[in-house]
C-alpha cells in the first residue's frame, strides 16, 4: 500500500545506516532497547544521536528519513546488523570464534579486508526453536517520530541474511530454520506498522546472492515464499520496502563483481512489497534496463544513485546524468532515489555522509526542475544561510 510515496515522483531518501558520532560511546550489548533507554547515559547519546541524523537530514533536503540504524551496536564493520537480531531471538545461542566465510564471498583469505570482517562475526549457533523476537522497532520508530515531520523508514536484518549466516545444531534443515525466523520477524515488523510507521524496509532477501549457486540448498522459488511470509499482512497497513545490495561492511562489496542481479530480477518481482531498491552507482547504471525490464509496472524502484563505496562526493551534475538514463526505463512516479547501501558501517564520516546526501537532492532538483517538477528545499545549499560570502 503507497502511503508515503504515493502520487509522488522522485523523492530523496537513504538506505538507513548513518555514521555514528564520535560522542556516542554507549552501546546496548544485547539488552532491550527499551531497557537501554532507561539508563541515563544511553538514553541522553541515543536521543541525541537520532537529533543529529534527523537535523542531517533535513538540511541536506531528504524526503524520507531513516534514524540511522541508531540503535546498533558500534562494532567492526557493522555487525550488529547481524547481531542485533541474533542477540534478541529465542532460539539461537551464544556466539563462537568458527565463522565459515558465506561462499557467495569475493574476498575470502587471511590479508583481505573482508576475511577480518569474517572473523568479527562470531557465528552463532541455533541450539532450539525459533521462538519470540524482542527487536523492539516499535520503540525505534517512537524515538525519532517526534523529531521530524517527514516519513521516517526503519529498517532491519532479514530472516533470509539470518538463515545463511546461523550454524544450524536444531533443525538440520536449512528452510526449516529460514521458516522459524520468518514467523518470529513478521510480528516484530506487524508491532512496528501498528506504532504508526508509514514504511518497513525489510533487509534483504537471499536470492540474488545465491541464484549464482547452483548446489544452493534452498531454490528461489521457496526463497520467495518463505520472504512473503515474512511480510505477510504488511501492505494493508503500511509501505513495505525491500532493500537489496551487493554488501555494505567497511564499504566492501561481498559478492564477486561477476554477479549480477538480472537472474533474480524475477524472482524479486514476485514479492509481496511495494518498493525493490537496487544498486545504481557502483555499477555506473549498468543494470538499469534490467530494472525497468524485470520489475513490473506496480512496483517502485529505489536507484542506488549515490555510493557508500567511495569517498568522492559525487557531483550533483554526474547524479542527475544517472538519473536521466533511469528515466528512459522507469517512470519518474515509479522511481525513488536513494544510497546504494547505508553510509555507515565503517564506510565513511558523517561530513562524507551529509555531502553525499546534499548531493543526492541537488542532482534530484536538476532533473525535477527538467521535468516541471517541484524542488526540494536544501538548506545547506543556500547561499543566504552560507558563512562565507561569494565571490
Amino acid at each position: 500500500m503507497f502511503t508515503a510515496t504515493k502520487d509522488k515522483a522522485l523523492l530523496t531518501t537513504t538506505t538507513g545506516a548513518l555514521p555514528r558520532p564520535s560522542w556516542y560511546t554507549e552501546n546496548l550489548r544485547g539488552l532491550p532497547l527499551s531497557q537501554g533507554l532507561s539508563q541515563r547515559a544511553y538514553r541522553e547519546q541515543h536521543f541525541d544521536c537520532l537529533a543529529c541524523h534527523v537535523a542531517a537530514q533535513h538540511r541536506a533536503g531528504i524526503d524520507i528519513m531513516v534514524d540511522g540504524d541508531t540503535r546498533l551496536d558500534d562494532d567492526v564493520a557493522g555487525r550488529s546488523w547481524v547481531s542485533y537480531a541474533t542477540e534478541r531471538i529465542a532460539g539461537i545461542g551464544s556466539p563462537r570464534v568458527e565463522v565459515p566465510p558465506a561462499g557467495f564471498m569475493a574476498d575470502k583469505r587471511p590479508g583481505d579486508l573482508m576475511w577480518e570482517v569474517i572473523e568479527t562475526r562470531m557465528t552463532p549457533p541455533v541450539v532450539g526453536k525459533i521462538g519470540a523476537a524482542r527487536l523492539e522497532l516499535d520503540r525505534a520508530y517512537k524515538t525519532i517520530a517526534p523529531m521530524t515531520d517527514r516519513p521516517v523508514k526503519i529498517g532491519s536484518i532479514s530472516a533470509q541474511i539470518l538463515a545463511l549466516m546461523l550454524a544450524d545444531e536444531h533443525y538440520h534443515d536449512r528452510l526449516a530454520l529460514l521458516m522459524g525466523l520468518t514467523a518470529a520477524l513478521n510480528r516484530e515488523y506487524h508491532a512496528l506498522a501498528d506504532a504508526g510507521a508509514p514504511l518497513v524496509q525489510v533487509e534483504e532477501p537471499a536470492i540474488h546472492q545465491v541464484i549464482h549457486d547452483p548446489n544452493a540448498p534452498i531454490k528461489p522459488e521457496r526463497w520467495v515464499e518463505a520472504f512473503n511470509r515474512e511480510v505477510a499482512g504488511l501492505r494493508a497497513k503500511c509501505e513495505v520496502w525491500c532493500h537489496t545490495c551487493w554488501g555494505s561492511p567497511a564499504a566492501q562489496r561481498v559478492a564477486t563483481r561477476e554477479q549480477s542481479y538480472e537472474k533474480a530480477l524475477p524472482y524479486f518481482d514476485q514479492l509481496d512489497i511495494d518498493v525493490i531498491t537496487v544498486e545504481g552507482a557502483s555499477n555506473g547504471g549498468a543494470e538499469l534496463a534490467h530494472y525497468g525490464r524485470l520489475i513490473s509496472k506496480d512496483k517502485k524502484i529505489a536507484l542506488g544513485v549515490i555510493s557508500h563505496r567511495t569517498l568522492q562526493v559525487e557531483r550533483p551534475e554526474e547524479v542527475a546524468d544517472l538519473v536521466r538514463r533511469a528515466l528512459k526505463h522507469i517512470e519518474p512516479e515509479r522511481l525513488i532515489l536513494t544510497s546504494d547501501c547505508g553510509f555507515g558501517r565503517q564506510s565513511m564520516s558523517r561530513i562524507h555522509a551529509f555531502y553525499k546526501m546534499v548531493a543526492l537532492v541537488r542532482g534530484a532538483n536538476i532533473v525535477r526542475r527538467e521535468l516541471g517538477l517541484p524542488e526540494a528545499y536544501i538548506p545547506a545549499a543556500d547561499s543566504k544561510l552560507s558563512m562565507v560570502p561569494l565571490a
